[in-house]
This record gives structure tokens, sequence and C-alpha cells, in this order.
């Protein structure tokens, strides 16, 4: 009898060996293409650093280094005279402290009033929401038009002076006095940028814990501690976050000055963005101009890293 039975073929390995290296040229296809994606989608915000921060500021170093007049082309070379000049400005000690007591101010009353704000609209009443709007509203007003508003209340036959004369009160020609004109820039800078600060420190506040308010109660903590131990620890990141916005938005605030003083009287509110301007385009000297804001760049990332170093010791991160 014959045997019909199939020998078993011998199992081939040139199938797999065939398969591996589909799948790995498949699988560095995939890597591309995600890689590619990727790319693509970071694209814009690339572009955008080149364009707007890489550039500029390797033309202001540029610039810094050489003397340039916009109206006629001239360029000459003048390595560190600029910095040299910086240094003998007799009045860069007078800008550097209107900065200083401006931006000290927009930051301190940002912060407290912003926080204030927050805490208290962060409660249940009638007319709550109505109240964050009208602190939010001038955050979404022009800057311009809103100082322009300003400037008219701010006059000495204004609606300031005019409220303040039915009080019985003479009230100063606030922007001819310097220490009115900061005083009066300050706050308009204040009244409109503290609603952002609101609006950050209340997402912050809604995002406590209610359980840690109960076992402070049950506790006997007074609200005294239950803020300072509980509330500002745990909101304490978004304490860092605004102030970093605050300090930057002040130390860059230029349309209030421009508008409702120039500067003036004197220098008492010329702050450091607005001299910058003034050298670059009212004197037309953009290399001084230049190195004034290659300062103020170095100041403010100064700032930022001090900051960001210190949020190890005063920042509390719920693990």
């Amino acid at each position: 009898m014959t045997d019909t039975r199939l020998e078993p073929r011998e199992a081939s390995d040139e199938a797999p060996r065939g398969r591996a290296p589909a799948r790995r040229a498949r699988f560095w296809t995939l890597r591309r293409t995600d890689a590619a994606t990727g790319y693509l989608f970071i694209a814009p915000q690339l572009i955008g650093v080149l364009v707007f921060v890489v550039v500029p500021v390797g033309l202001a170093i540029w610039y810094s280094l050489n003397e340039w007049n916009i109206f006629t082309g001239e360029l000459e070379y003048v390595g560190g005279g600029n910095y040299q000049a910086a240094l003998d400005d007799p009045q860069l000690p007078s800008v550097l402290g209107a900065t200083a007591v401006f931006s000290g101010g927009v930051v301190v009353l940002n912060l407290v009033l912003g926080l204030a704000l927050a805490v208290m609209l962060n409660r249940r009443f009638k007319g709550a929401v109505l109240f964050r709007t009208l602190f939010f509203s001038p955050v979404v007003v022009s800057v311009v038009a809103w100082t322009l508003v300003w400037g008219f209340l701010l006059q000495d036959n204004g609606g300031i002076n005019g409220v303040l004369e039915q009080l019985g009160v003479d009230g100063p020609n606030w922007l001819q006095s310097g220490p009115t004109a900061m005083i009066a820039v300050t706050f308009t800078q204040v009244v409109r940028s503290v609603g952002i600060n609101m609006v950050l420190f209340l997402a912050a506040l809604q995002g406590v814990p209610g359980e840690l308010y109960e076992a402070a109660r049950l506790d006997g903590a007074s609200s005294r501690s239950v803020f300072f131990r509980i509330t500002l620890p745990l909101i304490s990141p978004t304490l860092l976050l605004t102030a970093i916005i605050t300090i930057v938005g002040a130390l860059q605030s230029f349309a209030q000055i421009a508008v409702l003083t120039e500067g003036g009287p004197g220098l008492s509110t010329t702050v450091l963005v607005y001299y910058v301007f003034q050298q670059a385009f009212s004197f037309n000297d953009i290399g001084y101009g230049s190195t004034l804001a290659l300062m103020l760049l170095t100041f403010v990332m100064v700032l930022t890293v001090i900051q960001w170093q210190l949020r190890r010791k005063w920042v509390f991160y719920e693990d």
C-alpha cells in the first residue's frame, strides 16, 4: 500500500526575514510623518519668535554699536560708545528712578487690589457676576481710548476736580505737578489692568479644595490664619505668574505716559521705555535708543530669572 501522507515542509525563515525590514521601514516612515506633523504645528510659533524676537534683538545689538541717522541713512560704527554714553547720561538716573516708582506702584497695587477683589467676588452674593464684569471690562478697552478719557477727567477743570469741588476740596492740577502726575499715570494703569489679575486670582481661589476650609473651621482656625496658611500657599503659583506678568507689563507701559504727560513735567514721569522712544525717534538717535532698549530687555530678563529661581522658596506646589 502506497503511503500518501505528505511530508511537512520545513519552515522557511524567508518570510520573517522579508517582513522585518518592511516593518522597520513602516516604523521609520511613521516616525518621520509624526515628526513632520509636529514641526508643522510648531512652525508658526517658531517663525513668530524668529521674526518678532530674535531678529529685532539682533538688529538692536547691531544698532547699539553704531550711530545711525534714519533720515540721511548715515551709519557710523562706534563700538561701545553708546554704552559709555548711557553711563555718562545725567538724565538716566532720574529716568530709572521714575521707572522704579511707577513700576513698583503698579505692581504692588495691582497684586494687592487684584487679590482683594478676587477674595470678595469669590463669595456668592447677588450681583457678583455684574461686579466681575465691571472690574474686568477696562482690560478689553483700547489703551489709547482709555487714557484719553482719563486725560479729560484729570484736567484742571475735569470731572475728578469737579467732584472734589462738590465735596469742598480744592483739587490739584493733576498733570502739571510731578508727584500728582506720577499718581495719575499709576492710577490709570492700575485701574485698567487690575481686572486681569482679579480673574487669574479668582480662578485660583475657586481651585482651592473646600475640604481644607471645612477642616480649618472645625479646628477653630481664624479667618486670618486660613488665608495666610491655606489660601495663599495654594494660590502661590498663580501669584508668581501674575507677579511676572505685572512687572513685565509695568516696565513696558508706554501709551499711558505718551498720552497723559509725555514724560513730564520735566522727567517726573519719563519711564525707561518712553525714554527709549524719545532718544530713538524724537532725537533721531537710533543707536543710543537701541542701547537703552537692550538695557531694559536685560533688566526684565534678570528680574524674571530671579523670580523664577525664588519660586522654590516662595511657591507651594501640591503633590
